[in-house]
């Protein structure tokens, strides 16, 4: 008897390349459409858990007899919410704002087994910028790694030079916490 197919909520080419980095290549990958807007006096804690939550959702009610994958990466400032910069002007507005302090990067991820068990784990990581200057952030617009990328940077990129202090899963700020991730696909019963 076969295994049931994993299905990944996401159409991020960096959740694809954290998978492989565990050993896991998903059957299909399908990009969930949800309304991503907080709901009034959300956290962000509950925001990405829900977003993680309702993209599987969406895929798995097509598709209930597989195993999917759905998560969401937001980044905040204390219980302010940096979602992708809408543009470049946006962008500046949050590399400024977390310009010498720390912030958050949270991470929702669920997994929606066949016959609809779910689980859900968040991951949060604590990140320090250090002082950005008029050049670094006009080095960070002019790369245009702020596009598509929440609180307007991606570690992996530029971004890595003016990280002072990260405490937590580097993975998870790339857009995927593989422990969390293994731990659910081991724990509702996914095999390779």
């Amino acid at each position: 008897m076969s295994r049931p197919d994993l299905i990944l909520a996401s159409a991020s080419p960096r959740r694809l390349e954290l998978l492989a980095q565990i050993g896991v290549t998903p059957d299909a990958v399908v990009a969930a459409d949800v309304d991503e807007t907080p709901l009034k006096d959300e956290t962000p804690r509950r925001l990405v858990l829900r977003l993680a939550g309702l993209k599987a959702a969406a895929i798995a009610r097509a598709r209930p007899d597989t195993f999917v994958l759905g998560a969401d990466t937001i980044v905040a400032v204390g219980n302010r919410i940096l979602g992708k910069p809408t543009d470049a002007v946006d962008a500046e507005r949050m590399l400024r704002l977390m310009s010498g302090r720390a912030h958050r990067v949270l991470t929702g991820v669920t997994l929606i087994a066949p016959g609809g068990r779910t689980a859900s784990r968040l991951s949060e990581t604590r990140i320090k910028f250090r002082r950005l200057s008029e050049a670094d952030v006009r080095r960070h617009l002019d790369a245009g790694e702020w596009k598509d990328a929440a609180g307007a940077y991606k570690i992996q990129g530029q971004a890595a030079a003016d990280i002072a202090h990260l405490s937590g899963s580097h993975a998870s700020v790339v857009g995927l916490p593989l422990y969390e991730t293994r731990n659910l696909l081991d724990g509702l019963g996914w095999r390779p």
